[in-house]
Order: C-alpha cells, then sequence, then structure tokens
C-alpha cells in the first residue's frame, strides 16, 4: 500500500459510526474507506453518492450494480475492489461461478442481454475516452429506460473513480471473495 494504514479510531470521530456499520457488514472497516476518510469532506461525499446508488429503490437490481462493478474492477486491476464486488455480485446473483466469470461474459450464457448490455457499456466507458457510439445506446435503450440509464452511467463513473483511486494506491485485497480450489 502506497500511504500509511490508520486505524479507524484515529479518524474523526463522526466518522466512526459509518465504520461501526461496516465491521457490522463485513467483519471488518474497509481499507479504502479509512483512507479516504483522511479527508473527511471527500470520504462523506463518496459515502453519500455510494449510498445514493445503492438505494433500494434503484431502477438497477442489486445483482446487476455488482456485476457492473466488479467488471469495472478488473479491467482497472483494483485487487480489493474485485475482491468485494465479486463477493456482493455473488451474493446478489446467487451464483458464485456468474461472478467470477465476469470477465468472459461475452462467451458465457450466464448472462441476461440486460446483464450484457450494461457490461458492453461499462467496459467502452472504462477502457476509451468516453466516448459511446449511438448504435450501444440504442441497444442500452432496449433494456433501460431514461432515468436506468443515467444511474447506470453515475454507477460506472462511481466504480472508476473508486477503482482508479485503489489501484493507485495499491489498496490490498481484504479476503471477501474466496475461490474455491480446483
Amino acid at each position: 500500500m502506497r500511504v500509511a494504514d490508520m486505524p479507524v479510531d484515529r479518524l474523526r470521530w463522526y466518522l466512526r459510526p459509518l465504520f461501526w456499520l461496516q465491521r457490522r457488514r463485513y467483519g471488518a472497516a474497509l481499507v479504502p474507506a479509512t483512507v479516504w476518510a483522511r479527508v473527511p469532506a471527500l470520504y462523506l461525499a463518496l459515502a453519500g453518492f455510494y449510498a445514493a446508488l445503492e438505494r433500494r429503490r434503484s431502477p438497477l437490481e442489486p445483482a446487476l450494480r455488482s456485476l457492473v462493478q466488479a467488471r469495472i474492477s478488473q479491467v482497472n486491476h483494483c485487487a480489493f475492489c474485485v475482491d468485494l464486488n465479486a463477493a456482493l455480485a455473488a451474493e446478489r446473483s446467487g451464483s458464485l461461478d456468474k461472478a467470477l466469470a465476469v470477465d468472459g461474459w461475452r462467451d458465457s450464457a450466464l448472462y441476461s442481454e440486460r446483464e450484457r448490455r450494461a457490461l458492453e457499456y461499462a467496459e467502452e466507458i472504462t477502457r476509451t475516452d468516453g466516448r459511446v457510439g449511438d448504435a450501444l445506446v440504442a441497444r442500452l435503450r432496449e433494456h433501460f429506460d431514461e432515468a436506468a440509464l443515467i444511474e447506470l452511467t453515475a454507477l460506472i463513473a462511481f466504480q472508476n473513480l473508486s477503482s482508479k483511486f485503489n489501484a493507485a494506491l495499491d489498496i490490498p485485497s481484504q479476503g471477501f471473495c474466496r475461490a474455491p480450489r480446483k
């Protein structure tokens, strides 16, 4: 890791309830969160944005969100994000195989057409200068209304921010997703 680890008890007192929630959900504070929290205004803004994306009334189902995030994490070489998002994708989709095969979504029968379009869009934004062709947008509109398309785009932007931040600082995996041994 390219920044020193900081214990939660050394962070601002008003952030500690957020870390309590993380420990309750994941069994530990998330290392990237402790890094972001060193600049409380950035952490609170990021946490608020993420909470808006993860709300129950989102037009994007939780499994789809996690699959998209896992794929972006792979493309951006973020060990922490791949770990956490693959674990969430497995939990939310009910399939570890589906979560672990997301890099081969084009050739796998595990993914619906809606998931394929979302993953295609995520890769296009992540791997290019952000320019998306009209043909892809037309394919997306077959599966996503305007609000869902806006939210999908926001999710992709968020995950690119998060995974690029973590990869640049070499934030390690925390062992959330344990692939079965062969």
